[in-house]
């Protein structure tokens, strides 16, 4: 917390010669750069440069093209901005102006293709094919497509013979052009802009370099041979220390030969400022209430979020709209930002992933059945225009559903991927298709039914816990829970403490803290006096759980114990006496669990639970059938599974990393003996260790020879499906123990491992595994706080699939899977929809699509639970106004498309402003038909709310038309469109519903 330090010192007026502000990392960087701007003053921020002095520059490409980038604006400016910037960024000297200059090319100018070329070699860009990362470049004819490093996009040069006929930005994705036309473009170069003689240098003295990497070249060593063309930025500056960072200091003097002298960080702390606090929001209104004699200003990204908030109309507040996040109290000034951090912000995805729906794709419409996506179309009606779907049947049929009418169709998935049946308009064929659907549906949904009654009837351990001792143990776990920890949290301990038996299921992937939350659990079941049980597959899971039980709660006087086969049978017979006697009150194991007698158990946590076969599962349920059951899964759950289930067992997800969490670099490499020899001794210089994945169990022997012949010391196991789980859980026992370097395995090493000392994996043949696979697989790195690398290894590049290259670049191009992801989590949900459903019903899923299928289970589990809504009243929404997401502010109909889809599910008001947010951030600032089409959605909310059926309008006179007929009448200040939507949001906001 130091925003609060900075903002004292900027209130005091004394901050005017400030140059350089050093911190600690890039989080407090930009917490810092909120409180300059808010100051109105020009700021620079550096990227958290971590480099240790030598590294092969590769891996961090993308901090130095920040840096350089940064570097390149402040030389430019006439006005030197205050500069912030992490510590170990400072630590080596960096590329003085000369370096770092740029060029402009504009329409109509002559190139001389030859200089050119050259020039941007020795600028140090990268030729390739196509061009998908910053630094590349290709040169396809009369085509240049070139991605700057400080550019937000890449662009396409058109020539005509030698002369510039069009210069465009195009998208990655898609690798379209955009409409508009550039009239210059400025290139600034990928590392340094060296002319023949200074590249010519530079690559000697990096061929002779001491340092070792991949490959010599100034991509991967550059910096650190610059010499006299770098220098201190320390020098002749202003610098401020944000607060004391010796400590830091040591450390990174201790990781790096530096070539500057500590002596350059003897600087000047900041004063201390008590008398500036900073907040944590959580009521805004009573906040404003509180304070309301004092100066205050509210800052938020845009209206919509102001909106969000329900600020309508603000009296004696200074307004301010900027993206920046500042909250700050003093005894005379409230100031409060709305802007929540970028990183823990989760865009909504549609649940049918309709984003990536195009032309030609299948679709399920709940009433008409399978026909297929002919694309978005204007139409005017009632004076006004709106935007229609076109989705064709057999015969070239074809039914308009209006966008604001979304939810009623959903992308047709089928278990095993095949190709639909199309069906017929004014047949009723499909109707009869649902009904047979329906009923085998409806026998399923009655066993879950009757099963979840039982239970319900059963009386349950009230388990509950204080919540200030909740806060202090969630608060020595020595991280900030994620926001779907804490809300996992919370509905746990109130399902637990609410009488009824809780059966939940909590679902994310390993490394977002499911077993944090199974530590809360057990804590609240422990403070009742209640025992809990944590039943896991494998004897691996078990050591890894009793490990977290150690660290966790062997200061806080609670008993805990494992058992699984490598306990021995003394210490199994003292455990069993002891759970029975209430001497122990936690305990984790396998089956061993199975059949104990515990003094007073209060809940059982299950994890993995699809590892688990059938008998075991039920033993499981018969054994503790009268306590709480938390079920834990690595499988993601989908959203309409989700639906389907909830009336009858809960569900909780994490989607959300965990804020140190880092993304996996990830590299796609030929093979080669020195690449594999200094990708593993890489790890092994950090303390880490290797997964080498190689999946031909018959030549894995070979493999594990060539190895040994590569590091003759390196220490190997082997583990394949071949190999007894028995054995298996012994070695991975001793890996997990550091008793091996490197582990050579099939890709069984895919899910449920969770080894944070394991940051580098090596796929070989990555050009034969899918794209959810190589996912999955890449995420078994960097689970702890050290950075993850992995390398997918192909035998050819050449000699590729263009599809499995499409794969491996999607994969090598994003380390949190961008457009790849689309993939694999669609695959992933389709698996996780079969480990939950079954696979018997992949028939039934077939005829009408998996998400029409989910969502007629949910319905008959509502029905035959009682929980049945009535079905959703419909307004009828009849305004002569023109209300449409326009085609100029978002150009792609799929992205269009899909905040159609998203605003068609929101269920008030807020999500939709918080949609709208989104959009602007995305695309810019909206045009008068957008706003409105926005605003069309809130109205019809409003209306569902207050039971209108209609709403519609004759010129100015605007009629409300209620559920039980009564009607009423107001007149706008004009006919215009905006007037028209302002005066029906106003009633909506103000008057009280005719309806009793």
């Amino acid at each position: 917390m130091s925003q609060n330090i900075l903002f004292k010192y900027f209130n005091s007026k004394q901050s005017g010669d400030l140059e350089l502000l050093i911190c600690e990392d890039s989080k407090e960087a930009y917490e810092l750069e909120s409180v300059a701007k808010f100051f109105k003053r020009d700021v620079l921020v550096f990227p958290d440069f971590r480099a240790g002095f030598g590294d092969d520059l590769r891996v961090f490409k993308e901090e130095l093209h920040q840096l350089f980038s940064s570097l390149r604006a402040y030389y430019t400016s006439k006005k030197k901005p205050l500069v912030i910037s992490p510590l170990k960024t400072l630590l080596f000297n960096l590329p003085k102006e000369n370096l770092l200059n740029s060029t402009i090319i504009e329409f109509g100018e002559k190139i001389r293709l030859k200089n050119f070329k050259e020039q941007m070699l020795f600028w140090g860009y990268n030729f390739v094919d196509m061009v998908q990362v910053e630094g590349e470049i290709s040169f396809r004819g009369d085509i240049i497509d070139i991605y700057a490093p400080s550019s937000k996009m890449p662009i396409r040069i058109s020539l005509f013979d030698d002369e510039i006929e069009q210069i465009k930005y195009f998208e990655l994705e898609s690798q379209r052009t955009q409409k508009d036309e550039l009239d210059s473009f400025l290139i600034t170069p990928a590392f340094y802009s060296l002319n023949e003689e200074e590249f010519n240098t530079l690559n000697k003295k990096i061929e002779l370099s001491e340092f070792d990497s991949l490959v010599k070249d100034i991509a991967s060593l550059g910096l650190w041979h610059l010499d006299e063309s770098a220098s201190n930025f320390l020098e002749n500056k202003n610098v401020k220390l944000i607060r004391n960072l010796d400590t830091l200091l040591v450390d990174a003097y201790a990781l790096n030969n530096p070539t500057i002298s500590r002596e350059c960080f003897n600087l000047e702390l900041l004063p201390e400022a008590d008398d500036f606090k900073e907040l944590v929001v959580v009521d805004i209104h009573t906040l404003l209430k509180v304070h309301k004699d004092k100066k205050v200003t509210i800052i938020a990204s845009n209206e919509a979020v102001m909106k969000q908030a329900g600020l309508f109309e603000l009296k004696n507040i200074t307004e301010v709209y900027a993206p920046y996040i500042l909250n700050i109290l003093s005894k005379d000034e409230l100031i409060i930002s709305l802007n929540k951090p970028d990183k823990m912000r989760r865009r909504r995805k549609s649940s049918i992933l309709l984003d990536d729906l195009k032309k030609g794709d299948y679709v399920v419409h709940e009433d008409y059945g399978v026909g297929i996506f002919e694309g978005i179309e204007k139409t005017e009606i009632l004076g006004g225009v709106k935007d229609f779907i076109v989705i064709k049947y057999v015969g070239d049929d074809k039914i308009l559903l209006p966008v604001e009418n979304l939810e009623v169709i959903d992308r047709y998935i089928s278990s095993g991927g095949s190709t639909p049946v199309l069906d017929r308009l004014g047949k009723g064929s499909f109707g009869k298709l649902k009904d047979k659907v329906k009923k085998r549906l409806m026998e399923i949904a009655g066993q879950i039914v009757n099963t979840a009654a039982a239970r319900a009837l059963i009386k349950s351990p009230k388990i509950n816990v204080n919540k200030k001792e909740l806060q202090e143990f969630q608060s020595l776990s020595g991280f900030d829970y994620t926001q779907d920890q804490t809300q996992a949290v919370n509905e746990i301990i109130t399902q637990m403490s609410s009488g009824h038996i809780m059966d939940r299921l909590l679902s994310g992937d390993v490394g977002f803290g499911k077993t944090e939350v199974a530590m809360n659990t057990i804590f609240a079941a422990y403070k009742s006096g209640f025992q809990s049980a944590l039943i896991v597959p494998t004897t691996l899971l078990s050591a890894q759980h009793y490990r977290s039980l150690d660290e966790r709660f062997k200061n806080l006087g609670i008993r805990y114990s494992k058992l699984d086969r490598f306990v021995s049978a003394k210490d199994k017979s003292s455990v069993i006496k002891a759970l029975s006697s209430g001497e122990l009150d936690v305990v984790v194991g396998t089956h061993s669990l199975f059949g104990l007698d515990f003094k007073n158990l209060g809940v059982v946590i299950i994890d993995e639970e699809h590892k688990f076969g059938v008998k075991q599962k039920e033993k499981i349920k018969e054994l503790y059938h009268n306590v709480h059951l938390l079920s834990m899964s690595a499988t993601p759950i989908p959203r309409s599974l989700n639906q389907a289930m909830s009336s009858i067992k809960t569900m909780s997800q994490l989607l959300t990393p965990p804020s140190e969490r880092q993304p996996v670099r990830t590299f796609v490499k030929e093979y080669g003996e020195k690449l594999i020899k200094e990708v593993i001794l890489r790890e092994l210089r950090r303390g880490g260790q290797v997964f080498y994945v190689h999946n031909s169990i018959d030549h894995m022997p070979i493999k594990l020879g060539e190895l040994k012949a590569l590091l003759p010391s390196l220490r190997v196991v082997m583990l394949h499906s071949k190999i007894s789980a028995a054995d298996t859980e012994k070695e991975l026992l001793k890996f997990e123990a550091r008793e091996y370097d490197l582990m050579i395995a099939t890709s069984i090493i895919e899910s449920g491992i969770h080894m944070p000392n394991v940051n580098t994996i090596i796929v070989d043949g990555a050009d034969r595994f899918g794209i959810a696979d190589l996912h999955q697989l890449r995420g078994r790195v960097g689970r702890g706080q050290a950075e993850g690398f992995a390398y997918f290894i192909v035998q050819n590049k050449e000699n590729l699939t263009d599809e499995a290259k499409k794969r491996l670049l999607a994969l090598e191009s994003n380390s949190f899977l961008g457009s790849g992801s689309v993939l694999a989590y669609h695959d992933l949900e389709i698996r996780g929809g079969g480990n939950l459903v079954g696979d018997a019903q992949s028939g039934h899923i077939k005829n009408i699509g998996y998400s029409l299928y989910l969502r007629m289970l949910e319905d008959a589990i509502k029905l035959l639970s009682n929980t049945m809504e009535t079905e959703r009243a419909k307004v009828d929404i009849k305004l002569t106004i023109s209300a449409f997401i326009s085609d100029e502010i978002v150009k792609e109909d799929r992205l269009r498309l899909d905040i159609y889809r998203r605003l068609s599910a929101c269920e008030d008001a807020v999500e939709i402003y918080e949609i709208q947010e989104e959009v602007i951030d995305r695309f810019g600032e909206l045009d008068t038909q957008t706003k409105q089409f926005f605003e069309l959605m809130v109205i019809k909310l409003l209306s569902l709310d207050k039971k209108i059926k209609s709403v519609s309008n004759y010129g100015q006179n605007i009629t409300f038309t209620y559920m039980n007929d009564a009607k009423e009448s107001i007149k706008s200040d004009s006919k215009d469109d905006d007037d028209i939507v302002k005066a029906v949001l106003y009633y909506l906001r103000n008057n009280k519903p005719k309806v009793l």
